[in-house]
């Protein structure tokens, strides 16, 4: 078993605000993400191994033909970092397979064994490395060193011995982050160094520009002097997280700024509702500033991961509850929405508005973008990301400091820090009330602080005759607390209207509707098109059951355009006694949580929806 005091998480630093606390301290129970997490281990796990298998990306490793895309491999790897952090029975056989593979040197790459790194921008070498030796730290942190471990090691040896002195970087970052949780758990410096100058060259530039530009690969300028997000978001996001690592433990506070400086900047002007990053479909990117379109949202599952990762990493290094609450924004209404409920199909993209219902699929997806789930795809990253990241979550929900335990996410959970025991009970997202009971504690006093979401300012918390300290982003309740004791929280879960920055010329007109976390859409709104009366209450639907997921009613009018040769006009051309619209009808349009859209057939979507003007 992993050493209780080192937390068993994707995540530990060296230095931060916040420590980190592992699966070995968060134990999900039945609940929201509870749930997920039982779906991933007993369905989307199994379910990716199939679909690897059946398409012979695990016999590549076998010395069969290669089959799968040059990042194949990486798909491997990402299931061998689920099964780890889910202790799955089925890891060491898939382990095995994949440590024989690797060459005496410390190579391992079945697409270009014999033809190495001579395609620097799209080979993925390094990349498809990273993922190997965060399979190999999950490991080692869950269960102790195997094969894989090694096997790992040994990689990041040969990285080290073939880069360290070149100005060589990878098209694809990710091998940077792993580096530094290799450095993190070994102490070996040169980890750390390699990692550090695989960031400092990028951007100087390191690579050949191509149709898409150098921003594309973040290699249009160095990491310190970038603004903001650019360029292919999941690229961005893992730059950014490994980034953050070398910055923590080098010390560098000018590189954490930097970070921290674009996140701000992004999240202000370049950020869907939903959390999602990514409006071009166009190499996956990010756009201009307030070029949100709904319809054209990218919004890929693997830049959302990307997005909850950094989160997480500058959350522990700064305390600063924003981080938290784009996490927590992402999780609900991208990550969640990837998988179908019975977790076997899945959204690569995640657009905000769906014109054209989808078709089923019963094999592998060609495209990206889809109005349907689909079972797999010919780019594969998505399920397995998935996987990794659902078996991973429990280290997700809650931190720690010396004086006490730091709540972000609510969830029902057993969290444990050194002797201070907690059980959080709670409906979350869908009723907004939480009780956290003390079952075990130290005689002296220790501090839980509970997360409030910006939209929670009307929060209550009854805690007894505990200290309560509250500021904007968290409440802090401190006492010698007894077993029995408890902290009750009551968040404002009611519906609400949401406007859209007026510079986001897309959605210019448009509201959109949450409840607590989740973002709400409309399923087969353009049947009819319609215009909702932003003035009215929001009411929860009738056939609401009280502790699963809520539906919402609004007022809306039906427009019905006249037909026209031609869709444009000048108002002064138009008959004065021929108005452009025929009389609507006034109905209750419905409106069901986004992550659960598309589970019931194919159907059209929109998030943002016209507002009626009177």
């Amino acid at each position: 078993m992993a050493n209780p005091v080192v937390p068993s998480a994707p995540v530990v630093p060296s230095a931060g605000v916040l420590t980190p606390l592992g699966l070995n301290a968060v134990r999900l129970a039945p609940g929201f993400w509870g749930d997920r997490q039982v779906l991933n281990q007993d369905v989307i796990i199994g379910h990716c191994l199939e679909w690897m298998d059946k398409l012979g990306w695990t016999g590549n490793f076998r010395g069969e033909p290669s089959r799968g895309r040059e990042f194949a491999d990486s798909e491997v790897y990402k299931l061998l970092e689920a099964m780890a952090w889910a202790d799955d029975e089925r890891f060491e056989a898939l382990e095995s397979v994949v440590t024989q593979a690797q060459e005496a040197d410390g190579y391992l790459n079945t697409r270009w064994n014999g033809d190495r790194y001579r395609d620097f921008e799209w080979g993925h070498e390094l990349y498809c490395f990273g993922h190997l030796i965060q399979a190999g730290v999950a490991r080692w942190r869950r269960s102790g060193q195997s094969p894989l471990t090694e096997t790992a090691r040994r990689a990041a040896d040969h990285i080290c011995r073939r880069f360290m002195e070149t100005p060589e970087v990878c098209g694809h970052p990710e091998v940077e982050m792993a580096l530094v949780e290799l450095y993190r758990i070994t102490g070996a410096d040169r980890y750390l160094e390699m990692a550090r100058r695989f960031v400092e060259r990028r951007g100087t530039p390191a690579l050949a520009d191509i149709e898409l530009g150098r921003a594309y690969f973040q290699d249009d300028v160095p990491v310190r002097d970038a603004e903001v997000f650019r360029g292919h978001a999941v690229r961005a996001m893992y730059l950014a997280c490994g980034t953050v690592d070398v910055a923590v433990e080098t010390g560098d506070e000018a590189l954490l700024s930097a970070v921290r400086a674009q996140w701000d900047r992004t999240v202000a002007r370049r950020v869907h509702l939903t959390g999602g990053m990514g409006s071009r479909h166009a190499g996956e990117s990010f756009g201009d500033d307030y070029e949100l379109p709904p319809d054209r949202a990218y919004s890929e599952t693997c830049a959302a991961i990307g997005s909850l990762m950094l989160s997480y990493r500058l959350l522990l290094a700064t305390g600063d509850s924003r981080y938290a609450d784009l996490a927590e924004r992402t999780l609900y209404n991208v990550i969640a929405t990837s998988p179908a409920l019975d977790g076997r199909s899945f959204f690569y993209a995640n657009p905000l508005q769906v014109r054209v219902p989808g078709k089923p699929s019963e094999g592998v997806s060609p495209r990206a973008e889809s109005a349907l789930r689909a079972p797999w795809f010919s780019v594969s990253c998505c399920p397995n990301n998935l996987a990794r990241t659902f078996a991973s979550l429990p280290a997700y929900i809650a931190t720690a400091t010396t004086d006490g335990i730091q709540i972000h996410h609510l969830t029902p959970a057993e969290i444990r820090h050194d002797d201070l025991v907690l059980q959080v009970e709670t409906g979350y997202p869908w009723s907004g009330g939480a009780t956290v009971r003390i079952l075990q504690s130290p005689q002296a006093p220790r501090t839980i602080s509970l997360r409030l979401p910006p939209w929670a300012s009307e929060a209550k918390v009854m805690a007894g005759a505990a200290t309560v300290r509250r500021d904007p982003a968290l409440i802090h309740v401190e006492k010698v607390w007894r077993p029995g004791d408890q902290v009750r929280l009551e968040l404002p879960v009611e519906p609400r209207w949401v406007r859209p920055d007026p510079r986001i010329d897309a959605v210019r007109g448009c509201v959109a509707v949450e409840r607590g976390p989740i973002v709400y859409c409309a399923e087969n709104p353009e049947e009819e098109l319609v215009e909702v009366d932003a003035a009215s209450p929001l009411v929860e639907h009738e056939e609401h059951r009280e502790g699963g997921p809520v539906e919402l009613e609004v007022a809306a009018t039906t427009v019905r355009p006249r037909q026209r040769g031609w869709p444009y006009g000048e108002p002064a051309n138009e008959p004065a006694n021929e108005p452009a619209n025929e009389p609507g009808e006034r109905l209750n349009l419905r409106l069901v949580p986004y992550h659960r859209w598309g589970n019931r057939g194919p159907v059209t979507m929109r998030v943002w929806l016209p507002a009626r003007h009177s």
